[in-house]
């Protein structure tokens, strides 16, 4: 399926993740991403993916909007998947819509949810901007296991958990323009911890402020939810008035094997990407089980 153009100016948010499409923060979160929809894979039992900050889906690399900034050519253009055999089903998912080798039209999170979904697994997808919300239908929607709907994903958290299977995965990946919005995400995850407390939550981070991140991780370290892993990887170190240099996961109830993926892809992955020297990246846990 192509990506659907997007024509006109926002309505509501500012923000558009088809001017960063792709970009490092991307090939992080969704490689975590994709390692948590693989463990869920290992049991027939059904799963749902919930997806709060769903995006437009598909984004074509070769449209104005993204060569504009052409952050893909800092992130998944640099990458070989000879060189990263350990990313296969990575790659897989995003050859599956630009159907080549070349890669022109980049998954965003719930494409690449879907590429992976068996018939039993669901998915809720909420987007509140109201062009990508459109775009998000045209581009994953048609289907019964995936619902989508045109709201605030951090309030309609709280109505689907928990799954009805007891099995879930929960991204959180807002554009933090609004800055409480990283006190309102911990909340959320709290909250749904508290009514699903064997679930997967990846919440995507970007370091503009360290500070902020610095507090973030205190607020996990100081809550009543355990088994938290974090990984981030930067273009380059911190400084201030740049932008995003960083980014990063907070993973809870990560699968048993990818805090050690991490350890060998990021050093190798920030080599790739990173032009600081040295490469910045981080592979922690931030409460043990």
């Amino acid at each position: 399926m192509a990506a659907q153009p997007l024509n006109g100016s926002p309505i509501m948010l500012s923000y558009r993740h088809s001017f960063h499409a792709g970009n490092f923060a991307d090939v992080l979160k969704h490689i975590v991403l994709v390692e948590c929809i693989e463990h869920l894979l290992k049991k027939e039992t059904a799963f749902d993916y919930i997806d709060t900050h769903a995006g437009a889906g598909l984004f074509n690399l070769t449209a104005d909007y993204a060569t504009r900034l052409a952050e893909h050519e800092n992130g998944i253009g640099k990458l070989r998947p000879k060189e990263f055999p350990e990313l296969a089903s990575y790659f897989a998912a995003i050859r599956n819509y630009s159907h080549s080798d070349t890669i022109n039209v980049y998954p965003g999170s719930p494409a690449i949810a879907k590429y992976f979904l068996r018939r039993q697994d669901r998915a809720w997808l909420y987007e509140l901007h109201p062009q990508d919300y459109q775009l998000l239908a045209k581009n994953i929607g048609g289907e019964r296991r995936i619902r989508i709907s045109q709201s605030d994903g951090i309030k309609g958290l709280g109505s689907v958990l928990p799954p009805t299977n007891r099995r879930g995965l929960v991204l959180i990946d807002p554009s933090y323009e609004i800055k409480t919005e990283y006190a309102q995400v911990f909340a959320a995850i709290e909250q749904g911890y508290k009514k699903f407390a064997t679930g997967t939550y990846l919440l995507w981070y970007p370091v503009i402020d360290r500070q902020r991140i610095d507090l973030l991780e205190k607020r996990f370290k100081n809550s009543s939810i355990r088994n938290i892993q974090r990984f981030e990887m930067g273009l380059q170190q911190d400084t201030s008035g740049h932008g995003m240099t960083s980014s990063g996961v907070f993973v809870v109830n990560p699968p048993w094997t990818l805090i050690d993926k991490m350890r060998s892809l990021l050093p190798k992955l920030a080599m790739a990407l990173s032009d600081a020297e040295p490469p910045h990246y981080l592979c922690a846990v931030v409460a043990a089980e």
